[in-house]
């Protein structure tokens, strides 16, 4: 599945002799993950070449005469798509050169050294335990030694993930995002830019059922557990993630909804205006396609700016009656919420899989590379159309270009 790659904005920077370069700067689920040159992502695109040939998308071609704004719009849009594409083969995501140059600009971006360092790890039961970590370790090496710690078995490290996770002043938790297995956590958490944010250890499936898989692995089943005591005043979203107070479009405007996702739906606890409340339940399998759209401004592009996630939306298309039609959830946790559907997709599928032992399927986000004959209806969209050099658009019309996922 692609990932939520985009370059919104771009700033020209002064070159030790006296010239200009372009300095692109890379969000990645709506946070800043990097800031990068084309020569940069040239170089690391000659050498992904060298190994694994013609698989990889086109590169955008080099100018060697001075571009135009419409010639860098365009360059920017297709170092977008080449990003999003680039990360569809499970094989190059575990290649060394891949994680090498990514680790490389996480860490030239935000001025951070490779030393040792201490990190907090936040247990879903509420303690807190550190790991010596080095800044460079990736999440995916973090979470293995995160795992050794607290006695989880190494072969069920697919059930669980890396989050950033925020304390609201009310007492609440809130999951910003979940870590990508290249992302390094120590990074990460230095720019995300927010106060109270910590790394957190979760669960990452959607399906219920999958617990069973765990039960043999004590330290599993009281991971587990604790999130099941997080939602035990409310046991029917049992192993649903259940996202911050949002806004969304049904059954009118500006009601306001509280989201749980899992278990291959979406459940809607509505507050209409006159603050009775409706419970809608949308089922993944009438979900056409979704799409993330940003409807907020980037200001200040040369300061701190590290989020995206302000002002998004994420809608999907929904058949209800024999008809297609749009519901739109207004929420900053856009990105959080399509990452989970895909992730319900995923595990639809291996549960296909399994029932069909003929089928053959690929599973990326376990780490473990199969061929796929299953085809998804389903397709994922974030949209990022042609941009003016400042982004300043805060109305109906989104920043983001089409990414159509065929194969989930």
């Amino acid at each position: 599945m692609k990932m939520h790659f985009c370059i919104p904005v771009s700033q020209q920077r002064p070159d030790a002799l006296g010239g200009r370069y372009v300095l692109y700067s890379v969000y990645l689920d709506g946070y800043l993950f990097c800031r990068v040159r084309y020569s940069q992502l040239h170089r690391w695109n000659e050498q992904l070449r060298r190994i694994f040939g013609n698989s990889l998308p086109p590169f955008p071609p080099k100018y060697y005469l001075a571009m135009t704004a419409s010639m860098a719009d365009e360059r920017r849009d297709q170092l977008e798509q080449y990003l999003q594409k680039v990360t569809m083969d499970p094989n190059m995501l575990r290649s060394d050169v891949f994680i090498d140059f990514l680790k490389l600009v996480q860490l030239d971006t935000f001025s951070i050294t490779i030393k040792t360092v201490a990190l907090d790890i936040f247990l879903p039961d509420g303690r807190n335990i550190q790991i010596e970590i080095l800044t460079s370790d990736t999440a995916e090496r973090v979470l293995e030694v995160v795992s050794h710690k607290i006695g989880l078995c190494q072969e069920l490290l697919g059930y669980f993930g890396l989050f950033l996770i925020r304390f609201r002043k009310e007492g609440k938790l809130s999951v910003m995002k979940k870590l990508a297995d290249f992302e390094l956590p120590y990074v990460s958490l230095r720019s995300a830019g927010m106060e109270n944010c910590k790394v957190g250890l979760r669960k990452w499936y959607m399906d219920p059922s999958l617990d069973s898989m765990l039960m043999d692995c004590a330290a599993a089943v009281d991971l587990i557990h604790m999130q099941f005591l997080e939602l035990s005043q409310e046991v029917r979203h049992y192993g649903y993630l259940q996202l911050d107070p949002c806004t969304c479009d049904y059954p009118e405007p500006g009601c306001g909804a509280v989201l749980s996702v899992g278990n291959d739906e979406i459940s809607c606890c509505i507050t209409l205006p006159d603050n009775q409340t409706q419970e809608i339940i949308f089922q993944m399998s009438r979900v056409k396609c979704w799409k993330v759209t940003f409807l907020g401004t980037l200001l200040d592009v040369d300061g701190p700016q590290r989020t995206l996630n302000q002002n998004l939306e994420l809608r999907f298309q929904y058949s209800e009656d024999s008809r297609w039609q749009w519901f739109v959830i207004y929420t900053k946790q856009a990105f959080l919420l399509s990452s989970c559907l895909k992730k319900m997709i995923s595990e639809k599928t291996v549960k296909l899989a399994a029932e069909n032992p003929e089928m053959q399927i690929e599973v990326p986000e376990q780490g473990k590379s199969k061929k796929c004959h299953i085809q998804q209806s389903q397709k994922d969209s974030s949209r990022f159309p042609p941009r003016k050099s400042k982004i300043e658009r805060a109305k109906a019309e989104c920043v983001f270009g089409t990414i159509k996922e065929e194969d989930l």
